[in-house]
């Protein structure tokens, strides 16, 4: 994953900034407790294909 989509993705809940954790292939966001997958190289940013990060 690419730095300059880093800085436009942001949470699509909490419109919060997201962290890349590249050997989860995952985007992580703290504040709504979120991990968003990477399939192919392609964030899927919809909530109900997110991870809770308290699982």
């Amino acid at each position: 994953m690419e730095n300059k989509y880093l800085e436009v993705l942001v949470c699509p809940v909490c419109k919060g900034a997201l962290e890349y954790k590249p050997e989860l292939q995952e985007l992580h966001c703290k504040a709504s407790k979120l991990a968003f997958p990477i399939k192919d190289g392609i964030p899927v940013m919809l909530e109900n294909e997110a991870r809770r990060l308290d699982e």
